[in-house]
């Protein structure tokens, strides 16, 4: 059994116990042979083994103390109280308690009531607890024995009258039981004794503190609770602390009994009504308490609780109405606010989701549902908006919390209130539109397709806000009125705000999204005098009636109310436009939102308009004014307040008005002024700086266009391309430009734009240079296709009025075909025609005669231009529009007047035909001109276009590059053919050398000093940005054709091609990211600039590469060769020393030309990249007018990027895929898809991928394998970088890719395992890649191959070792690479300067410089750390799946384990705070069950360390889930800890006996930490043994040392196991601890006393038992402190009876002159409430006191802290910060 009679040494120290014998027993000899006679009795209790024993041992216990009845104290009573409690254990039979209780009804007879009240605590302890389990039979006898002894007791009840309570409660189980009235008969008598306040309010505080106990504790108050009136105080009745008897009501309405939830309700009902005045002068926080756990029922879904809290709520009235009234007089405001509060301010004891359940059920009762959802649901929506936003883990379930509410709250009841919110916030001067917002959220978040809210609460919201907002808008509006038309000059126009406006617009947007306008014409009835008065109301004044809302705005509703509601609409929305757009005329300072707003007006009516076609009413008539409507928008479509929105929707707006025919009366707009005003406005948005809406712009003048009856917008546009100034003139020309290029083919552009590109082609040929410019920048950026322009020309030269007829000529002998015109016709449109012509052909060159020469005629979607060459060009299908415009160039030519017609025709004749020679030698003719001449000219044209760069000037700059074009070529042909001379000659006497040929046209020829600079410039200065086409087409044309020429001009332009890309990129990401959504937004950039810019890139950087390879193509393999035979030393190292400066030295050699071209090409790659990357689509663009535009320039940019890198990576695919790698090793994000996703275009085949890295990483690393380079390699590109890409590459192929790049992979994996002592991280990173591909190897059947999965398997192995080896290694310099030194050619390829200016030392020059994620490799710990967590997140998860066999696995992880953990767990003053890396090792290793015996001695060795308790409370943490996984798996390993712990002494008479008593305490805290580390519970099976062990210690040790560690695991028991399994613990508990404080109120200890730990020990015991309120201890909680009101409000003359309260006295009133060295000493700072509604332990970081003194401030607040805790915290308990106390009294390393 678990405990025995007190031995010598417990007698020893129990000096108490005689100190407690009566004086006058002292010395009594018949006394002291009574005590040797009790002393021998209580010795037998060691030999009891079953229950028999048990009866012989009480049968002769009462024997000795009935033969000592003349005494009336008994000996030993501390120990007999004990026994006497174990033997009311119930697990032992009837018979046993029967004759325990015999032995206490003798014992209490003879101590008479004052023994009683003295050793209360004694006696009560074994017999308080026992009614609840005691037999049928024995019950009576108790209850006899409580009737007899405890009542005549009377007032001194009052410390011990809950523990009563608690005892008795028990009997009142069943109406029905034996018991029951003797039951209630004892607390009726026990009311007496004290007042039957006191009782009741014991009994709040059983009901809030033992739920075991409400459904008796209600079991008792239903029958003597009287009923309350709600007008009665009834603080006399039920106790002055009407705040306890909520709590304790409101905690019995939470419990899980439905029969106690029920009884709860009953005494609700009874004695606690919502009208009470209890109820109403009640704390608002009681109130809260009380209305939450009333309405929490609703959620248990029970009938019969739901009927009676309708009761509660509504009253006993039977009619609705009253009940109702009842409701809002009394309840509704206190159930409004506290589900507010609790919706708005969730707690971490509910689900958020709570409240709104609660509300959710409230509703299914119509007289609470409906007047609470007019005070709750707008600010329930908002709660949950709230809530939801806020984006925790409860997110989903909040969100359909708020589809049920949406669902079941009634449509009208909601709506009322959204609807009433949104015409507040118009009439009120708030800003924060919360109403307006609130319905948006409603909209878009829950609203589903409903019949009811879209065909009855749509129409009438958006009607009646619609005219909310016009009617308080009406002022604003005639003002604006009166201001543009009577001039005035101040007047006050604010109504509504800008952003109130905006919102509402916003919101009405929203509304006509859910509903058809036909709705509109069918609303429901409202009350009949409204309906009798004949005139139909405002949809204002309808809303209100309808929803029953009070209009408090001081509008008026307009004087004559439509005759239908859809008229109404659109009166008030044409009324708004006009207001709104007056408002944007007069805006200044909020112009963004008065435009925003007036967009959206437009819009609505425009949506308006395309419902009203769809309806099948003829007409509809409206009163309003469309005159005055247009010419208020066109004001503002003229206003510089005006944008390209507000252009865009008026213009739309317009057209949709005039398109509705069953508006009446009809807007037209098709007039000269309307259509020019509209026109101009948009052919402003077709400028440069607008490119953004330049699609939307053209889209809109075509719609113009087919809205008129006539060609208006043409003829607009060819007035404004007449204007005389160049400025104007190059703007519209820019605008026409726009609209040509966008206009689709099928809309025939050059036969309906023919007069406009009339006019802007004659620019080409006018004198003045601007004009000539601004012709040929249209015909480069905007004409498409020539074939658009030559069309109409063909067309008209071709026209079948000038007739010809055939007049050949006899010219000496032989005959000339000719031609005679034979009547006259307008040769001045011809000439003009040919003109035209001749310019658009030297302007077209090579373009024009590709097109030309391979469109056929009959192609042409011109109608009748097929028809009308058919006598120029034989068969039309056949014929191209190069042969039919040559016949028709030759047969003008050919073509004479007649000898009649000559003087009509010939003046005009010479010109048409020399303009039919221009244009023949303009595309057949090519000249010759000598070298001197050419370069004399080149010289002169280069310093010219240096000087008009310079100075602005564009209008030469073209004819110049031309020019220029023309003498390079010339000069490239006269230097061919001189070489070609060359060669003849010298081949009958050498063979010229290659090189030497090569180098032929550079001794020729070099490029003028000053050509390089003029092109960057050219390019560069942004006031050349209008030309900049010109300067690279020149670029373009001339530098392919002469690259040996002009190699040196490649890298400059292709860095300065490059910023330009740059810039453009910059410019276009800048538009499409800007958040103004209606102001304009300034972009450039267009799809042409960048195809532009993008065929300049890939063109330089082919020639750079190009040239590079025909200079020494086999330079890198012989250099590889020659690096190869100098480097085989002695045993391979003497190469390390001498080879590295000779390869550096070769290297150098060849520096700048491989830098050059590597540089172009990485620049280029970057360039490209940044394109790749930046112009994706996003998947929700918020571009609105600008899509169009940015979605058109994103698309054809990405596309000629990708094209350009296609064309690049198969010129050069290492070299390109190296730049690719390294644009993507300097991203942020390193897991992003835009490198992965161009990979995946350039090459889709995944083994070309993985064996082109494998090709880069080789090339780096010589002696990894016998490869050479076979490229350029990228200068800032590592190794390592390259294996970070291949593990994020490897990790997006799926499974039958990894089986195609698996050889490769292998081959790179033994490659680098071989070579393990030069390239560790290396190594590492061959491992990473290689669990990867392995991880989805082993998902596919190829893993079942016996060949794969052992080479699988051995080379895992192999990479797991190496890795090993390298963190074995203690060098901090052994993870950088030993061959550093010996960068031979194809090794980091370093920058374009010398290496003394570098000034970086060779050594340092690594290639390996960094890790995964960037760790230094100069901090080797940091590496080491980072492979000991990857072997711990990869290698070990993974062992099973890769090694499968147990063998294999247990040597893989003890290789880990004894390689990483085994080391660092040595040596340390405190084992448990190891790395986190190393402990991540030893978990995942603890969950493969065949490595057990790897992580099992570590654990065992840690915690059979004696330093093991040094480490922090932080560490014992964070090893809890391996102790734990130890005991669970090793069965054995709890039994071996158990046998350590020993209580027998030492046999070793020189044992140390103070390092004995250290080691049994160190052993209990072993045991104490294992328990604490497993689950609820897992000891159970242990727990007799643990028992025994604990009790044996505290029987047979004395030094507190080992005491105290008893103590702390009692407590860490108490924490880990259901409190039912101690019941049989508590008498030794309870024994032990009232010992110790008994023995202090006796003895105070000394300041540095031993024994001060033990009382510390013991209190904290007591502190966590406070906290914990267990039931079993509940009962004897009064020994220890006051547990009833008392604690709060003592009675008079109240004397304390509880041991903290008496400690604290008689410490307290210690003189303080004693304690004087103990002044700076810092109590304990006990809070008398805590901050958090949870109990937690008030000594949590007490660990050491010096003196008794310390403790007084937790004994003199104990009570009172215990039963504010119970009182405010509602049972929660902080286990965090108990088991964190825990932790910290166990270690020391605090």
């Amino acid at each position: 059994m678990s405990g025995s009679e007190p031995t010598d040494a417990e007698l020893k120290r129990g000096a108490w116990v005689s100190a407690t014998v009566p004086p006058a027993y002292a010395n009594d000899p018949k006394f002291k042979k009574y005590s040797q006679q009790v002393e021998k009795c209580l010795s037998s209790f060691d030999s009891v083994h079953e229950w028999a024993d048990f009866i012989s041992f009480l049968k002769q216990l009462l024997k000795t103390f009935q033969a000592y009845v003349q005494f009336k104290e008994i000996p030993r009573k501390v120990i007999v109280a004990k026994r006497l409690s174990q033997c009311l254990n119930p697990a032992l039979p009837t018979g046993v308690h029967q004759r325990a209780l015999d032995v206490y009804a003798h014992i209490l007879a003879v101590l008479g009531s004052e023994g009683l009240i003295r050793d209360l605590a004694l006696w009560s302890s074994g017999l308080f607890p026992f009614f609840e389990y005691a037999a049928t039979s024995v019950k009576p006898l108790l209850l006899n024995l409580l009737e007899t002894h405890y009542l005549p007791l009377q007032a001194y009840l009052r410390p011990v009258m809950k523990s009563f309570i608690l005892a008795l409660l028990p009997g009142l189980e069943e109406e029905t039981g034996e018991f029951f009235d003797k039951v209630m008969g004892i607390l009726d008598r026990l009311s007496g004794t004290v007042a039957p306040s006191f009782l009741l309010q014991n009994m709040w505080l059983i009901m809030l503190t033992s739920p075991s106990a409400r459904g008796t504790a209600l079991n008792f108050l239903s029958r003597r609770l009287p009923r309350l009136k709600a007008d009665e105080d009834i603080t006399a009745i039920v106790g002055r602390d009407v705040g306890l008897m909520i709590r304790a009501i409101s905690a019995a309405l939470e419990d899980d009994d439905s029969l106690v939830r029920r009884s709860a309700l009953d005494i609700l009902l009874q004695s606690l009504p919502v009208d009470s005045v209890a109820v109403k002068k009640a704390s608002t926080e009681d109130r809260s308490i009380l209305m939450r756990a009333a309405t929490s029922v609703v959620l248990r879904r029970d009938l019969a609780l739901n009927r009676r809290l309708y009761t509660w709520l509504l009253g006993t009235e039977e009619t609705s109405q009253q009940q109702v009234v009842y409701l809002k007089n009394n309840a509704l405001g206190l159930l409004t606010s506290t589900l507010k509060e609790e919706m708005f301010k969730p707690t971490s004891e509910y689900s958020p989701s709570r409240p709104f359940k609660i509300f959710i059920s409230l509703l299914d009762k119509d007289e609470i549902g409906l007047p609470l959802t007019e005070k709750l649901a707008f600010d329930a929506f908002k709660a949950l908006k709230i809530a939801i936003e806020s984006e925790t883990e409860l997110g989903e379930e909040m969100r359909i919390t708020a589809n049920t509410l949406y669902e079941a709250v009634e449509p009208q009841s909601l709506w009322k209130e959204l609807v009433g919110a949104v015409l507040t916030d118009i009439v009120t001067e708030k800003t924060n539109c919360e109403g307006i917002r609130m319905v948006q959220y409603v909209l878009a978040a829950y609203h589903t397709r409903d019949e009811e809210i879209e065909s009855i609460h749509f129409p009438i919201a958006f009607a009646s806000i619609l005219e909310m907002l016009n009617v308080g808008h009406c002022a604003a509006c005639e003002a604006l009125k009166n201001k543009f038309h009577m001039r005035c000059t101040q007047i006050n126009v604010k109504r509504l705000h800008e952003s109130t406006i905006r919102e509402t617009l916003s919101l009405l947007h929203e509304i006509w999204k859910h509903m058809r306008l036909a709705y509109l014409k069918n609303q429901p009835q409202i009350a009949d005098e409204i309906a009798a008065s004949g005139s139909a109301p405002g949809a204002l004044s309808y809303a209100c009636t309808f929803y029953g809302i009070v209009n408090k705005s001081a509008s008026t509703e307009l004087s004559n109310p439509s005759r239908s509601p859809v008229a109404a609409c659109f009166e008030h929305l044409s009324s708004l436009t006009v207001s709104l757009a007056l408002a944007v005329l007069s805006s200044r300072s909020q112009l963004p939102i008065a435009r925003e707003s007036f967009v959206h007006s437009l819009r609505l009516l425009s949506n308006f308009m395309q419902q009203l076609q769809g309806i099948a009413d003829p007409s509809l008539l409206v009163t309003w004014k469309p005159t005055e409507w247009l010419s208020v928008v066109l004001q503002c479509l003229e206003s510089k307040n005006s944008s390209f929105s507000v252009v865009d929707n008026v213009i739309s707006t317009a057209i949709q008005l005039q398109a509705t025919s069953q508006l009446q009366p009809r807007l037209n707009i098709d007039q000269r002024q309307t259509m020019a005003t509209f026109t101009n406005s948009l052919l402003n948005y077709l400028r440069p700086p607008w490119a953004s809406y330049h699609f939307r712009a053209v889209s809109l003048i075509w719609q113009l266009e087919s809205s008129a009856r006539y060609p208006q917008v043409v003829s607009v546009v060819s007035q404004s391309l007449t204007c005389k100034d160049p400025q104007h003139m190059r703007e519209a020309c820019d605008a026409f430009g726009v609209l040509w290029r966008l206009t689709d083919d099928s809309l025939l552009p050059g036969h309906r734009l023919k007069i406009p590109m009339m006019i802007v082609l004659d620019t080409l040929r006018s004198d003045d240079p601007n004009l000539r410019r601004i012709g040929e920048t249209w015909m480069r950026c905007s004409l498409k296709s020539y074939l658009r322009v030559l069309d109409p020309l063909l067309h008209d030269l071709c026209d079948p009025e000038i007739r010809r007829m055939q007049a050949p000529l006899q010219l000496h002998g032989r005959q000339v075909q000719g031609f005679s015109y034979v009547r006259p016709f307008d040769q001045r449109y011809v000439i003009h025609l040919l003109g035209i012509l001749l310019s658009v052909v030297k302007f077209g060159g090579q373009g024009f005669t590709k097109i030309t020469r391979t469109t056929l005629i009959s192609r042409s979607l011109f109608t009748g231009l097929a028809e009308r060459t058919r006598d120029f060009g034989g068969s039309v299908n056949e014929a191209t529009y190069m042969d039919i415009l040559v016949a028709v160039l030759l047969r003008y030519l050919q073509s004479e007047p007649t000898a009649q017609l000559t003087h009509v025709l010939g003046p005009f004749n010479e010109s048409a035909q020399s303009s039919a020679v221009d244009l023949l030698q303009t595309i057949f003719a090519r000249g010759e001109i000598d070298i001197i001449a050419l370069q004399s000219a080149e010289s002169v044209v280069i310093s010219k276009l240096y000087a008009c760069v310079h100075t602005g000037r564009l209008d030469l700059q073209n004819k110049l590059l031309h020019l220029l074009h023309s003498i390079i070529s010339a000069l490239h042909g006269q230097i061919d053919l001189e070489m070609q001379k060359s060669t003849r000659n010298s081949q009958g006497e050498q063979v010229v050398d290659s090189s030497k040929t090569h180098a032929l046209p550079t001794s020729s020829y070099s490029a003028n000093p000053l050509l390089i600079q003029t092109l960057v410039d050219g390019i560069s200065i942004a006031s050349n940005r209008p030309i900049i086409q010109h300067w690279l087409d020149f670029i373009l044309m001339t530098i392919p054709q002469f690259h040996e020429m002009l190699q040196s001009a490649i890298l400059p332009l292709n860095e300065c091609v490059c910023k330009q890309l740059k810039s453009s990129l910059g410019e276009i990401t800048s538009a499409s990211h800007s958040r103004t959504r209606t102001a304009d937004v300034i972009a450039y950039t267009t799809d042409a600039d960048f195809v532009m810019l993008l065929n300049a890139v890939e063109r330089l950087v082919l020639l750079s590469l190009s040239h590079y390879q025909q200079l020494n193509p086999l330079e890198d393999d012989g250099l590889n060769e020659k690096s190869a035979q100098e480097s085989s030393g002695l045993l391979g190292y003497m190469s390390n020393v001498f080879g590295s400066d000779l390869a550096a030295v070769s290297a150098d050699e060849q520096l700048p030309a491989k830098f050059a071209d590597s540089r172009a090409l990485n620049e280029a790659i970057r360039v490209l990249y940044a394109v790749w990357d930046q112009l994706i689509i996003p998947p929700h663009p918020q571009w609105e007018s600008q899509e169009e535009s940015l979605s058109l320039i994103y698309v054809r940019t990405r596309t000629r990027c990708r094209r350009v890198l296609e064309h690049l990576f198969r010129a050069h695919p290492l070299e390109v895929i190296e730049s690719v790698i390294d644009c993507w090793s300097r991203t942020r994000r390193r897991d992003e898809s835009s490198a992965f996703e161009l990979i995946d275009v350039l090459t889709s085949n995944a083994q070309n991928v993985v064996a082109m890295l494998y090709d880069c990483i080789s090339v780096r690393s010589p002696g990894v394998s016998d490869r050479l380079r076979r490229h350029s390699l990228c200068p800032t590109l590592v190794d390592i970088t390259l294996f970070e890409f291949l593990e994020q590459y490897l990790h997006r192929l799926e499974g039958p890719l990894a089986i195609q790049v698996w050889s490769r992979l292998m081959q790179l994996c033994k490659d680098f395992a071989g070579a393990s002592r030069e390239f560790k991280l290396q190594i590492f990173s061959s491992l990473r890649c290689f669990v990867i591909l392995a991880d989805k190897l082993t998902q596919t059947q190829i893993v079942e191959d016996k060949r794969v999965r052992k080479e699988l398997q051995d080379t895992f192995t192999k990479l797991v070792d190496v890795t090993l080896l390298a963190v074995r290694s203690n060098d901090p310099s052994s993870w950088i690479r030993r061959g550093q030194t010996a960068n031979g050619p194809g090794r980091d390829s370093p920058v374009p300067r010398s290496r003394s200016a570098l000034g970086i030392d060779e050594k340092m020059n690594a290639s390996s410089s960094s890790l995964v994620d960037g760790p230094k490799t100069s901090n080797n710990v940091d590496i080491v750390d980072q492979v000991n967590l990857y072997l711990a997140s990869h290698v070990i998860p993974n062992t099973r799946r890769f090694l499968v066999e147990p063998d294999k696995i247990s040597a893989a992880c003890s290789g880990i384990v004894s390689t990483v953990v085994a080391p660092a767990l040595k040596s340390r003053a405190k084992p448990l705070d190891v790395e986190s890396s190393v402990l991540a090792i030893l978990r995942e290793t603890s969950r493969i069950p065949a490595a057990i015996k790897a992580w099992k001695a570590p654990i065992i060795d840690m915690l059979n360390d004696n330093r093991c308790f040094n480490s922090s409370p932080g560490a014992g943490k964070e090893w809890k889930q391996l102790v734990k996984q130890l005991f669970e798996t090793d069965k054995t390993a709890m039994t071996e800890l158990l046998g350590r712990i020993t209580t027998a002494p030492s046999a070793n008479i020189f044992a140390n006996k103070e390092y004995e008593m250290l080691l049994r305490s160190l052993n209990l805290r072993r045991l104490s930490y294992v328990i604490l580390t497993g689950e609820k519970n897992q000891c159970l099976i242990q727990l007799p043994t643990i028992q025994e062990k604990l009790v044996d210690t505290l029987r047979n040790i004395t030094a507190p040392v080992v005491q105290s560690e008893v103590y702390l695991c009692v407590r860490i028991l108490l924490c880990r196991l259901s409190p039912h399994n101690l019941s049989s613990f508590w008498p030794v508990i309870l024994t032990e601890l009232y010992r110790v404080f008994e023995q202090v109120l006796i003895t105070l200890p000394s300041d540095g006393s031993e024994e001060l730990g033990l009382i510390l020990a013991a209190t904290k015991l007591l502190d966590l038992l406070l906290v914990l309120q267990t039931e079993e201890f509940q009962i004897h909680q009064w020994i220890f402190i006051t547990d009833t009101v008392d604690a709060i409000f003592p009675p008079d003359r109240w004397i304390p009876v509880a041991l903290f309260d008496r400690l604290a006295e008689i410490v307290g009133a210690l003189p303080s002159e004693e304690t004087s060295k103990h002044l700076q000493h810092t109590p304990v700072d006990t809070p008398l409430v805590d901050t958090r509604p949870m109990r937690r332990p008030l000594l949590q970081t007490v660990h050491q006191i010096d003196s008794i003194r310390d403790l007084v401030p937790f004994f003199s607040q104990a009570s009172m802290t215990s039963y504010e805790s119970v009182y405010s915290s509602g049972g929660v308990i902080d286990w965090d910060a108990v088991e964190d106390g825990l932790y910290q009294d166990m270690f020391d390393g605090r």
